[in-house]
């Protein structure tokens, strides 16, 4: 089974970002392939690893990680065949709490395929292109499909001030066309990850 990773980029109080993600998560739901029960959808919040600044000592390409914390999360990023990033804008830029915990690792990422879902002002298109290099570097294939979510038009504030998740069916035709690339690339680069399987799981070697 493709196993898919929904990851909140934003640890900050009040953060918007759990509202977005359940969003992502409920709208997946509705894929045929998660529904078909061939793809599996997680939430991932980088809030629960307590991760500080980075503080191995080594790079994160020699996989040698001394704490428990990195080991942690590196294990659970291990699982996954893709993610979808939900982040939002800081300042023209990713959360550094979102950079922070990528940078923590290295081969965990290698090889996988990966979607961003921004919000901001303007979309969080700026984060969502600074997380794009930084995709380029950790061996990440972004796809080409992108969702922009903007507080003033895919909210509802009718039942509460910081407001919920609420976009149209548009934005939620972008998602599902984004998690077909991630699907399609995930299992097109799994190759690589695994020399002896089929980029095709309906594949069995005979």
């Amino acid at each position: 089974m493709t196993q898919i990773a929904i990851i909140l980029g934003s640890t900050r109080p009040g953060r918007r970002v759990e509202t977005v993600a359940r969003w992502v998560a409920e709208a997946a739901d509705r894929h045929p392939a998660i529904k078909a029960g061939e793809v599996s959808v997680e939430l991932v919040d980088i809030a629960d690893y307590g991760l500080p600044l980075l503080d191995e000592p080594a790079p994160a390409a020699t996989g040698y990680y001394q704490n428990a914390h990195t080991k942690r999360w590196a294990a659970r990023i291990d699982r996954f065949d893709g993610y979808v990033f939900v982040t939002p804008e800081y300042n023209s830029a990713v959360p550094a709490a979102l950079k922070n915990a990528i940078d923590y690792l290295w081969s965990e990422w290698n090889h996988k395929a990966a979607g961003i879902v921004s919000y901001g002002l303007y979309g969080g298109t700026r984060a969502a292109e600074q997380l794009r290099q930084t995709m380029a570097e950790i061996k990440v294939a972004d796809v080409h499909a992108q969702v922009a979510i903007n507080p003033f038009i895919d909210f509802d504030f009718t039942e509460s001030e910081a407001g919920a998740c609420a976009p149209g069916e548009r934005q939620e035709a972008l998602l599902t066309t984004m998690l077909d690339e991630i699907l399609e690339w995930s299992r097109a680069l799994r190759v690589l990850r695994d020399p002896t399987a089929s980029a095709d799981p309906r594949f069995v070697p005979t």
